[in-house]
Order: C-alpha cells, then sequence, then structure tokens
C-alpha cells in the first residue's frame, strides 16, 4: 500500500504568538510531558521567549532536565538554543505588555486555548482526509478482510494505548463472526493465549499498535507469526516498529497536538475492514437481525 505523509489542513489565518508556536512544534513525536511543556510554552507565548529552563519547568510542573529533552526533541542543542529560536520568531518584545502580539494586537487566553484545539482537530481532519486518500485502493482491506474473516477464532490484538482499539474492533466483529477472543493485557499469559488460540483453529490474528509501542507487543506478535498465524496489524505508519513482523499492514495516523495521542483515523480503519468482513461472513446480516431481535425482548436499550 502506497503510503504518502498526511498533508495539515490550514488552521484559520492567525499570525498570534500562539499560532507561530503551534506551528514550531508540529511534525514531532513528543512525550505526553514534552506536550506539557509545549502546550505551557503556547500559553505564554509572549513570554516564552525570555523565560529561563527553570522558570519554563516551573510553570509546567516538571523537571529542568525534561525542558532540556524537549528542547533536543526539537531538534536544538539545548533550551538556550530553543530560546535563541522563539525570540527569531518575534513571539514579543523585551518588557512588553504580557499577552500582546508583535504590533500591539492584543491575544487573549481564550484565543490562545482556541488555537489549539482548533488545531487539534484540524489536523485529526488531515489524518482522516489521509485514509480517505489510502482507501482509494480497496484492495489490501478487502486483502485483510477475507484473511480474517476466514479464522475461527479470530485473535484481536491490543495494548496499552491501542488497546482501546481492539476493545471495540472485538466488539463490533463479536456480532457477526462466530468466535472472537481479544488480547487486550499483556504479561505472562498473553503468548499462552495466542498458543491456545492457534490450538483451537485460529489461523489469523489483527494488532492495533499505536505509539508507544510496547516491547510485549512484538514478542506476541513474533510468537503469532511463529505459531503460523497470518498478522493484520493497523498501525499510525507503514514504518512502524511492528511492520517487519506484520504480513499486511493498514495505515492510519494518530494526532500528537494534545497530550494524549488521538486516535480517530485507526477507528474509522477498523470500522471499515469491519464492514468488508460482513461481506465476507457468511451469515452475518442473519446473525445482525438475531441480535437485534433478542435486545428488543430483553429491552437491552433505551431507544
Amino acid at each position: 500500500m502506497s503510503v504518502t505523509p498526511p498533508q495539515s489542513v490550514e488552521a484559520p489565518p492567525s499570525s498570534g504568538p500562539s499560532s507561530r508556536l503551534l506551528r514550531l512544534f508540529e511534525g514531532y513525536r513528543l512525550t505526553p510531558t514534552q506536550r506539557r511543556i509545549a502546550h505551557c510554552l503556547v500559553r505564554n507565548a509572549a513570554e516564552a521567549p525570555f523565560l529561563s529552563s527553570v522558570e519554563v519547568a516551573e510553570l509546567a510542573g516538571v523537571s529542568q532536565p525534561s525542558v532540556t529533552r524537549f528542547a533536543v526533541a526539537l531538534g536544538f542543542d539545548g533550551y538556550p538554543a530553543l530560546r535563541r529560536r522563539l525570540r527569531e520568531l518575534g513571539l514579543a518584545e523585551p518588557g512588553g505588555e504580557p499577552g500582546v502580539r508583535v504590533g500591539g494586537v492584543r491575544e487573549t487566553a481564550g484565543e490562545i486555548v482556541r488555537n489549539e484545539q482548533q488545531q487539534a482537530v484540524l489536523s485529526e481532519i488531515a489524518n482522516l482526509q489521509h485514509l480517505a486518500a489510502v482507501l482509494a485502493d480497496p484492495e489490501p482491506v478487502l486483502q485483510a478482510a477475507r484473511v480474517l474473516a476466514a479464522s475461527r477464532p479470530l485473535v484481536v490484538l491490543g495494548l496499552r494505548a491501542a488497546s482501546a482499539q481492539a476493545h471495540g474492533f472485538a466488539y463490533f466483529a463479536g456480532k457477526v463472526h462466530p468466535d472472537v477472543r481479544l488480547l487486550d493485557e499483556g504479561g505472562s499469559m498473553l503468548l499462552d493465549r495466542i498458543e491456545q488460540a492457534r490450538i483451537a483453529g485460529a489461523s489469523a490474528l489483527i494488532c492495533f499498535a499505536l505509539p508507544r509501542y510496547p516491547r510485549e507487543l512484538l514478542d506476541a506478535l513474533n510468537a503469532a507469526k511463529a505459531a503460523g498465524l497470518t498478522v493484520v496489524t493497523v498501525a499510525d505508519s507503514a514504518f512502524a516498529p511492528v511492520a517487519s513482523v506484520s504480513d499486511l499492514l493498514l495505515p492510519a495516523a494518530v494526532g500528537s497536538s494534545l497530550v494524549f495521542d488521538t486516535a480517530c483515523a485507526p477507528m474509522m480503519l477498523g470500522r471499515v475492514l469491519l464492514q468488508a468482513m460482513c461481506d465476507e461472513l457468511p451469515g452475518s446480516v442473519l446473525r445482525l437481525e438475531e441480535f437485534e431481535q433478542q435486545a428488543a425482548t430483553r429491552g437491552l436499550f433505551l431507544g
């Protein structure tokens, strides 16, 4: 599957300090702590070029070494180099009134928060648009659907950050597939459960792999491959660390604009894959109808 990086959706035009800082941080894979530092700088954009690393650490509630590591993660030699870059951006003049843009146009706290929130949503829209472009070639999804639909049982794997994606996929897959086994916790039993699924007849495993990739996830996929299972992986990139142990990898980018990643595109790709599986599973429509009848009889839902 040919993949190109998602293009950013343009935010509403703004030349304010917070917008310029947000653009500086775009495209970097930062840890939650580093993103907290970034958001702290954005929300103090006018003062940021004149703050020491100790002052930034105090504002963000982190350690001073974390501020240094943040600067290095952005490609600078250290925090002084990052501060020089902030001054080059012309965020504010020394001694100027806090919260004022260059040129005297005020940027309120509400505008700063709005810029952050809007940019996060727009970045996620860009990820979905990129997924739509990838799905212009439906064959990889159809191929994955055929492989997964044929597996009895079907193993669904997702650890840590990806456990929510795996749980949602397994929940809906269980409505049309006769035997779904969810593996969403690591530990010493994980490899045992993969082997047990193989003995029960499983031929395929679908894995959701999102940053930051747990080491035990790679161990689990290696065990699945060694057991002869076909591994289908939904990952944030075609170059994810799990690519080498995946028979078929379907990419869907995650958003990193907020303190914690957003995974709208991987969730959407999972639902697209389920749709394709319904077409491959004999009796899937009948199973859905039976469930709806049982739900109505039992009064499961309010509406």
